[in-house]
């Protein structure tokens, strides 16, 4: 790393360009952070205090998203690119201090999809680095923060000209914070292969060649969209093992200790936005942990905290939950022993099932094998139960205790007047040291009750009954007879049609739909939330499942995304 002292002048330049702040008190350098550290990321804008959500999960650290300009062109941040929420002590500035005062720190993110797609990443959207930097240093003194990332991903990835200007911004902070004697890490989040970096390695060669230390380099082991089925803790490692290779590269200097020292990994607990076939699950929590103490990597993390608990199983890419069966903050725990100085993981055990899924007639029964197994320290005994049975099931487990590594039997019979349909049943085993599940998929033979798209064709030539502002029915292009819809985003709108359905309820469905376009979303909220999208200038079927609550009222979407092109769908519906 090569450092060197800027003139007072030019150091004058850049602190008149930082703007006041107003902070409770005097700023004070913060405190490094722990050279293990586990901070899962905070979505700020969901209005939840960071504070209180990271008392309740137990979690000391978080990463904040995301920091970015309100408009691209301007040189300014602002949580969420609100200018609502700027950055001052009084947005969340209390949060961050009672987390501090918890031993405990804060890491904010600039950057983010969103940001790196719109042209509002910082570096994207400003062009002067010395503001550039004025701004990172206003996030520095605002909040004391020891730590800035910068998640840089999508359109980012290939601005050269923004490359250089962040890398550049952060040497001028970096000198400016060892003029001031603060401690000052900085981090790079950004997408992988599973074998290691790609465009992503432009941004860390740039770093090296503008002098410019990075810190870590944290992967997002998650959404390869690569088309194929993942072993997500073994993809994790291997994805990390290629990036050490290219680090080894760019720090001819560094040992393989500290090469590793370097990494960071972040998952996406449960079903990610590619779909089922990228689930990282709970028992990946423990092989991760365990593999990350031993190759002594820097950081841990996940997105996101809300999504930490088990209440939409079935549903991908959710915000708000990891689509499945797991107790509120499993992943939050599991990783929590992380920060520090990587203790030696305890007592637990992994639980599943053998068949995991099975078909039934109405009025019949069906077995499988619950299996348990040590994943760390000594067999302890796991108490079973399984839950989550409809009307006219009914499931059990024997024996109720084993010693992990041992099995149990899990038995489900049916009645004549049981509803047909896919059923997810939680089998959760808990013991001294906590507790873990594992779904069982009971598929009950015959014709599922629906609620029918209405229109799903557009062959009426109308929009009724979809609901739709500044959308049309068009004759081509059309995925079969003569119409289609159009829909037609806006810079401010998303350009969404959408339609109630009354479904069937704790059932679960699948929704399917033909679009064509860049970024062509399907998907429901309301009783069930789930979606799928993808950019193809061809007819591509989205196939989104999901699973219906008590109510079993939903709301069928179709949109694009702001300010792109219209996107195209055809021949909807839900079975």
């Amino acid at each position: 790393m090569r450092r060197s002292r800027r003139s007072l002048a030019s150091l004058l330049s850049v602190l008149a360009a930082v703007p006041l702040v107003t902070t409770v008190g005097t700023a004070q350098a913060a405190t490094a952070l722990p050279d293990h550290v586990f901070a899962p990321y905070f979505e700020a804008w969901t209005g939840a205090s960071p504070a209180a959500l990271a008392q309740q999960a137990g979690v000391k650290h978080l990463t904040m998203a995301f920091l970015q300009a309100a408009t691209k062109g301007e040189c300014t941040v602002h949580w969420n690119g609100d200018r609502g929420m700027p950055v001052a002590d009084s947005t969340f500035g209390a949060d961050f201090r009672t987390i501090r005062s918890r031993g405990g720190d804060v890491i904010p993110s600039f950057g983010g999809y969103t940001a790196d797609n719109t042209g509002t990443e910082i570096a994207d959207s400003c062009t002067d680095v010395d503001r550039i930097a004025a701004a990172y240093e206003s996030v520095i003194t605002t909040y004391d923060v020891p730590r800035l990332d910068m998640d840089i991903e999508d359109n980012s990835l290939t601005d050269a000209a923004g490359i250089d200007r962040r890398n550049k911004a952060l040497k001028k902070v970096q000198d400016w914070a060892a003029a001031s004697g603060r401690p000052l890490q900085v981090s790079y989040t950004l997408p992988t292969s599973t074998s290691g970096l790609t465009s992503g390695l432009d941004v860390l060669q740039n770093a090296v060649s503008n002098g410019t230390c990075v810190d870590v380099v944290n992967l997002m082991t998650f959404d390869y969209y690569d088309n194929a089925s993942h072993q997500m803790a073994t993809d994790t490692q291997r994805a990390a093992t290629g990036l050490v290779s290219q680090l080894a590269s760019l720090y001819p200097g560094k040992t393989q200790a500290q090469l590793w020292g370097m990494v960071g990994v972040t998952e996406m607990p449960g079903i990610d936005d590619f779909g089922a076939a990228e689930t990282f699950t709970t028992a990946d929590a423990s092989t991760v942990y365990n593999w990350a103490v031993s190759k002594g990597i820097n950081e841990l993390s996940f997105w996101a905290l809300q999504r930490d608990n088990g209440g939409c199983p079935g549903t991908g890419g959710s915000d708000s939950c990891s689509g499945i069966a797991q107790d509120t903050w499993f992943f939050s725990h599991a990783f929590a022993p992380f920060t520090g100085g990587n203790p030696a993981p305890g007592n637990d055990f992994s639980v599943a099932a053998s068949p995991a899924a099975a078909s039934v007639d109405p009025g019949g029964s069906v077995t499988a094998t619950v299996n348990t197994a040590v994943t760390s320290g000594s067999a302890q005994q796991v108490a079973l139960a399984v839950s989550g049975a409809p009307a006219g099931v009914t499931a059990s487990v024997s024996p109720a205790t084993v010693t992990a590594g041992g099995s149990a039997g899990l038995s489900i019979t049916t009645t004549s007047a049981t509803q047909p349909g896919r059923y997810p049943l939680t089998i959760t085993g808990t013991s001294a040291s906590g507790s873990h599940s594992a779904t069982y998929t009971l598929t009950v033979n015959g014709t599922s009750p629906t609620g029918s798209v209405v229109n799903g064709n557009f062959e009426t030539g109308a929009l009724s009954p979809w609901t739709a502002a500044g959308d049309s029915i068009v004759s081509s292009p059309a995925h079969s007879g003569s119409h289609a819809l159009q829909v037609t985003p806006t810079s401010s709108t998303t350009g969404e049609a959408a339609q109630n359905l009354t479904l069937a309820p704790n059932h679960a469905y699948t929704l399917k739909a033909w679009v064509q376009g860049s970024y062509a979303y399907a998907g429901v909220r309301g009783d069930a939330t789930a979606d799928s999208w993808t950019s193809s200038a061809g007819w591509t079927q989205l196939t989104v499942p999901f699973t219906t609550g008590p109510s079993g009222a939903v709301m069928v979407y179709i949109h694009g995304w702001y300010g792109q092109s219209p996107v195209y769908a055809d021949d909807i519906s839900v079975i």
